[in-house]
């Protein structure tokens, strides 16, 4: 298998149900499968994620619930302290708004609702807000069921066993990109910081929410980089965003992606990690287009409702075209 006309994309699916990880070489070869045969890698694809998921789209919905006043100085972020994006800022939203826009995402069909703040990472008045919000919407019966995830920042393993103790299921914290290509993105923190704060996640028994951004002048080679490390880390839940260029960010003039190489990252992905979510996450609008649908041969979640500083599609469109292309979303 030394060139992706000659992959055999039937054994890479035997290979992923099997638990074992491709090579670094068929890893690289999905990167660089060509458009003629982009069916084939797929329809292998959709044989790993339907053993496992079936044909079920799960619903994510986004609260922004601290915007626009990070200190960190995340190249990609309209919320950073060096964008000049014109983005709402506010503090912490009120408990009582947190519980009521997570009504609203279960009356929208989501699954997952989850909360995001625009920080470093939390304090201590930050968890012990957010632990009532989300005690009130665990103990409500029409949003019980939604699954909670937080995206918190940096964490130590106190923070994590209280967010825990509260209720919550989920934590993200996007590894984003590649260890060497973090710094090019990012000077605040490291690389290091985030895979610490996923150590910690795990150590407090929740569940692990990291994933990357695909279009922030990275190669190859980090991709692969990101998609081995996600795997070694055993990541649970793994959303692919692809690089929004809001004007007032470093990465504002960056190109878009093909939309092809955004199906094959995220067929890496889903080949990587067949037992794992695959969420196909912000810019999915702009950078796959027509060709949302084929994402969900990899994907078996995805957002809508917008995102944290850009809009998106509406849930009543996405889910019709969700079933419009034989999926059908998860209740």
């Amino acid at each position: 298998m030394t060139t992706s006309n000659t992959m055999n994309y039937q054994s890479l699916t035997e290979l992923s149900l099997s638990g074992a990880a491709l090579s670094r070489e068929q890893a690289a070869a999905v990167l660089a499968t060509p458009a003629t045969h982009m069916d084939e890698l797929l329809a292998a694809t959709l044989q790993v994620r339907e053993q496992h998921y079936g044909r079920r789209v799960k619903i994510c919905v986004l609260l922004n619930a601290q915007s626009g006043i990070c200190p960190e100085d995340c190249h990609y972020c309209s919320q950073s302290k060096i964008s000049t994006a014109p983005v709402s800022k506010y503090k912490l939203l009120p408990e009582d708004t947190i519980v009521e826009r997570a009504h609203e995402a279960a009356a929208n069909g989501a699954r997952r609702f989850c909360i995001v703040i625009a920080a470093r990472g939390p304090r201590s008045k930050d968890i012990d807000h957010l632990s009532a919000a989300i005690g009130r919407i665990k103990q409500n019966k029409a949003t019980q069921h939604l699954e909670i995830c937080t995206s918190l920042g940096l964490m130590d393993l106190t923070q994590c066993q209280q967010l825990k103790a509260a209720g919550v299921d989920y934590v993200n914290h996007n590894l984003n990109t590649s260890e060497s290509h973090y710094e090019k993105i990012c000077s605040t923190h490291t690389y290091a910081d985030r895979v610490d704060t996923l150590h910690n996640v795990q150590a407090a028994g929740l569940k692990t929410c990291s994933g990357g951004i695909v279009g922030m002048g990275e190669t190859e080679e980090d991709i692969l980089d990101l998609a081995f490390s996600l795997r070694e880390l055993d990541i649970e839940s793994i959303p692919i965003n692809f690089l929004l260029t809001i004007p007032g960010t470093p990465l504002q003039s960056l190109a878009a992606i093909d939309p092809l190489h955004g199906l094959k990252v995220l067929c890496l992905m889903r080949l990587l990690n067949p037992t794992k979510e695959v969420r196909v996450a912000a810019g999915r609008e702009t950078h796959l287009g027509s060709r949302q649908a084929q994402a969900l041969c990899a994907a078996n979640s995805l957002f809508v409702d917008g995102y944290l500083t850009t809009p998106g599609d509406a849930s009543a469109a996405v889910k019709a075209w969700i079933e419009a292309a034989g999926f059908e979303v998860e209740v």
